[in-house]
């Protein structure tokens, strides 16, 4: 329970703002340590082959994505987040799924891409965040599932997860299992608790400067038509709210 310290009680949950408690907001979502609280579903029953492959397979043969992303990584990786779409109902379960998949499709081309395109011509360095001091041989441009952008997130990803963020950044697209990490860490940490306003909210939290509002209607559209085809698969309606 490094957020905390190691300052919680047994009895204690842990969440990811750093405070210990018994309620819903440390024990649920948030939850980093702890007797964390889910709804015991199989994700692994959601996320079947034939869902995974189904996205995979539209992709085009030549895409490097197709030999790096896999379902059996992407489950593993979930390991390390046992509260990913399993607090709720088996409902809301399969709807955090859907939306996060959709982010996924639209960022990478249904796993198409591994890195963004042209992002080396970027600057991802906010020099602002001194905690987490650029490499000025290296660039924090997008990569993996939900294209991992910014210093800071490469800097706190690495540190969470486990690998040297700020000078390695390139990990994100190298090893499968760190991408995967890396996505459903950003996910957690910036997406999963504004699920419950609907699915417009996770597109605010993941690119909201560039898109809502009218800025990118037809990358909102995308996202949303991407939601709605892997709600139906799942087998969930969509919900409210769906744009931003």
């Amino acid at each position: 329970m490094a957020q905390c310290g190691n300052t919680c009680s047994p009895d204690q949950c842990c969440s990811r703002f750093g405070f210990c408690g018994t309620t819903p907001d440390h024990c649920g979502v948030n939850c980093r340590g702890g007797p964390c609280v889910n709804n015991g579903v199989s994700i692994a029953d959601i996320v079947t082959p034939e869902f995974f492959n189904g996205i995979l397979n539209q992709a085009a043969s030549t895409c490097i994505g197709r030999n790096f992303y896999s379902r059996e990584v992407f489950l593993e990786a979930l390991g390390s987040f046992t509260q990913f779409a399993r607090t709720g109902t088996v409902e809301e379960s399969r709807r955090e799924i859907a939306a996060f998949f959709a982010h996924a499709s639209h960022e990478t081309g249904r796993f198409c891409h591994i890195e963004e395109d042209g992002g080396a011509s970027k600057d991802y360095c906010d020099e602002r965040r001194t905690e987490y001091p650029c490499n000025p041989s290296k660039g924090y441009y997008g990569r993996g599932p939900l294209q991992l952008t910014w210093n800071y997130n490469y800097g706190q990803a690495g540190s969470d997860i486990g690998f040297n963020g700020l000078d390695a950044p390139e990990t994100v697209a190298n090893d499968p299992l760190i991408s995967f990490k890396a996505a459903v860490w950003y996910w957690m940490n910036n997406v999963a608790s504004v699920m419950n306003q609907g699915f417009g909210a996770t597109i605010r939290a993941i690119n909201g400067d560039l898109e809502c509002d009218g800025k990118d209607t037809a990358k909102v559209e995308s996202r949303v038509n991407l939601f709605t085809e892997y709600c139906s698969q799942l087998g969930v309606a969509p919900g409210d709210n769906l744009r931003c």
